[in-house]
């Protein structure tokens, strides 16, 4: 029970990745405010989640739901900034407007949850955040990416200057770079490469994996629960990949 008597933000929590985490973190004995804006979002209230709908691109949304879940609860310990969007565009066709979305969701809903939730942090003189990054911008991308992998690039170069900020305050920073993960978001991905065949692009990114497979959204929970433990108390700004060896490949044709 690492996360026992934590109290933890987890944004974009509904399903994928996010689900992943809020159930690791549940099972480690954390309380969990899951944010997401999505409204289905509610039906995950329980003794131990406490559910909010909200765009975290509305700061003023933010602040108030945040509020509401640190009078419930308490306190906040962790931020797990989950929340991220990819709509596959090459950038000579891409409107301003897909720019924006993935940039406010995945670019400044990161920075609003961050400035709302470090103050009650920080009140504790101790805690975690765990940003979403991706192998995808940092290390690696596909054409159609350019958006998410810029958007994704930028996770990464907030998770370093801010965990500098914030060493001093006993609070560490780290990003978790998943690489391909069965969810909602790569089965949409799918439908948009190849919408006659999208299980067949399924396939050939399994294939190229060293592991042979995507990964359990609750694989990814398990990574970002040990950051946020006291199990990870000397690791801080870093981008830690998980992604079953598939950036490790040289080539696809060359070896025995």
């Amino acid at each position: 029970m690492k996360l026992d008597g934590k109290v933890a933000v987890v944004t974009g929590g509904f399903k994928g990745i996010g689900r992943g985490i809020v159930d690791v973190f549940v099972k480690y004995g954390a309380k969990v405010v899951v944010l997401d804006y999505d409204e289905e979002v509610m039906s995950l209230e329980s003794d131990n989640v406490l559910p909010y709908q909200v765009d975290v691109r509305d700061k003023e949304g933010i602040e108030d739901v945040i509020s509401d879940a640190a009078n419930k609860l308490g306190r906040i310990d962790i931020l797990v900034n989950n929340a991220g969007v990819c709509d596959l565009k090459e950038f000579e066709e891409m409107e301003d407007e897909v720019r924006n979305y993935h940039f406010g969701i995945n670019i400044n809903g990161v920075w609003n949850m961050t400035k709302v939730v470090l103050p009650y942090i920080k009140a504790n003189e101790k805690g975690a955040i765990v940003n979403m990054s991706s192998v995808t911008g940092p290390m690696v991308a596909d054409a159609g990416e350019v958006a998410y992998a810029t958007s994704k690039a930028a996770v990464l170069g907030f998770t370093k200057s801010l965990a500098a900020e914030l060493a001093k305050d006993n609070i560490r920073v780290n990003a978790i770079m998943p690489g391909y993960v069965m969810t909602p978001l790569v089965e949409n991905m799918a439908n948009l490469s190849n919408p006659d065949d999208p299980e067949s692009v399924i396939d050939g990114i399994a294939s190229a994996i060293p592991l042979g497979r995507l990964a359990d959204p609750k694989e990814v929970g398990e990574l970002a629960a040990f950051l946020a433990s006291d199990e990870a108390s000397y690791i801080t700004a870093q981008g830690i990949v998980i992604d079953g060896g598939s950036t490790l490949p040289e080539t696809m044709t060359m070896g025995v």
